[in-house]
């Protein structure tokens, strides 16, 4: 009787094991499947930069129109 309660516990830990693998898997596949919700990050010289050709198209629309 002891015999086989000490196979049945390995079979149970290669179970345990197998099925933890697999849902290391699972959770991988979904994890690259699901990107990321946030907004990519934008430095702040990316973000003044940006601003600044805005304000610089902003101000020759502005005189286009004028004349």
């Amino acid at each position: 009787m002891h015999v086989l309660q000490i196979s049945t516990e390995k079979e149970m830990n290669r179970k345990k094991k197998l099925n933890s693998i697999f849902d290391k898997r699972i959770k991988r596949m979904n994890a690259k499947k699901n990107t990321a919700s946030k907004p990519k990050y934008i430095s702040k010289a990316e973000r003044a930069r940006i601003e600044a050709l805005e304000q610089n198209n902003e101000s020759q629309n502005t005189v286009v129109t004028e004349q």
